[in-house]
This record gives C-alpha cells, structure tokens and sequence, in this order.
C-alpha cells in the first residue's frame, strides 16, 4: 500500500477551511442588504393622490319642528252632559320623541237634567259657555305604519299626553289636570290626521260639596307642520 507524504494531508485541511469561510462570507453577504437600498416603512403610502377638493353646497331641508293644528269633538261634564267641542293647538316637537302643545278649547254646558227637578237650576242660564286652556308635553310611544293597499302606506304614532291648564265656566276659574292618549296618522311630511282622548280633572262646588269631576273629551283634527 502507498503511502501520501506528511504535508498532503495538511494540504487538504486547509483548502477544506478555506471553502467553508467562504461559504460563510457568502451567506452573510446575501442577508446583508446594499448600503445604497434604504427600506420603505410598512406603513408609508408609496402613492400620494393628488385629489383636488371640492366645495359642496349641502341641501336645506325642512324641519318642521311646529304644529298648528284645529279639532273638534264631544266634551263630556260630569254631572252636566255632554256637547260639542271645538279648539285649536300650537305645539313644538323637540326631539322625535318628546313634544310640548299648549291647547285652547271652547264648549257649552247645561243645567237641563237639573231644572226638571229645581226649576230655578244651577246656572244663571239653562247653557253657559266653558273654556279652558292648558299646557302640555307629549310622549311618541308606538311608531308604526298603517296600508291603505298594497302600494301606499302611512306613517302612524301612538302618544301620550298630560299638562296643567284651567277651565273657566259660570264665572268661576279652577285649575285643571288633563291627561289622555290619541293616535296620529301622517298624510304627508307636512300635514297629519290625529284622533285624541282626553279627561280634563278639576273641582268644583256647584252641587253644594267640593269634589275632583273627571270631564271626558274625545276630538279629531288636523295638524300642519312647519
């Protein structure tokens, strides 16, 4: 068997090392990026538009927070029967939900059922007139619609109502309680439909004991918004 003299192996040993740091020199030059190539932020927008704003002229649309609006209807006394009613509101809606109305109504009410028993009545006259005035804040509860077909439909609203006021009639003033409930059918943005039960709460003396009478009144009407 021949024998490789001493210095060939010290030979390969070397040219082996001299392979392996230059694969490593390598490797790590191939991580390490040109100093000339800097790196984008993630974030960076690379493309910046260039959009020229325009003014814009937004539309002014109608609130229509107001309400007037006419009613008529039954007033119903106690004690004293009932007659027709008739009136006129002013009301402002201060959010989609909560609104104030001040109301004015005008009716007539007869001592008739009395005078059959006591000729002389209660009243100075057989009719005396009753007007009362009252302020209020209402409440939208229910929110709906109601189809008139298959193709139109209405907006509805079920509210509650309930204020002070006073009630005049035979010369005499007495505050008054009201509370009640209706229901409002929209015909338009501007104009509504409403139908409204109401009791108007006050005392009087009339049959010689002070008492609370509860006073019925059931009206419709129209209410324009502006």
């Amino acid at each position: 068997m021949r024998r490789l003299p001493p210095h060939t192996g010290r030979r390969f040993g070397t040219a082996a090392a001299t392979c392996a740091l230059a694969l490593v020199w390598t490797c790590a030059a191939a991580q390490t990026p040109p100093a000339s190539v800097t790196q984008q932020p993630a974030n960076e927008q690379v493309i910046v538009p260039q959009v020229e704003r325009r003014s814009l002229n937004l539309p002014k649309f109608p609130s229509n927070d107001f309400e007037v609006g006419l009613f008529a209807g039954t007033y119903s006394m106690q004690d004293f029967g009932s007659n027709a009613v008739s009136g006129v509101r002013l009301g402002y809606h201060i959010t989609e939900d909560f609104y104030f109305e001040s109301a004015y109504g005008r009716t007539k009410v007869s001592d008739e059922a009395f005078r059959q028993i006591q000729p002389a009545g209660i009243f100075p006259t057989q009719t005396v007139n009753l007007t009362y005035y009252n302020f209020s804040i209402g409440y939208n509860l229910l929110a709906g619609e109601a189809f008139f077909g298959r193709n139109t439909a209405k907006a509805t609203a079920i509210y509650l109502i309930g204020g002070v006021g006073s009630t005049k009639f035979n010369q005499l003033r007495r505050q008054t309680v009201n509370f009640g409930w209706g229901v409002r059918l929209m015909l338009a943005d501007w104009a509504a439909a409403q139908v409204d039960l109401r009791d108007h709460v006050f005392s009087h003396d009339l049959l010689g004991t002070q008492r609370s009478t509860h006073n019925l009144e059931m009206s419709a009407g129209l209410a324009f918004y502006f």
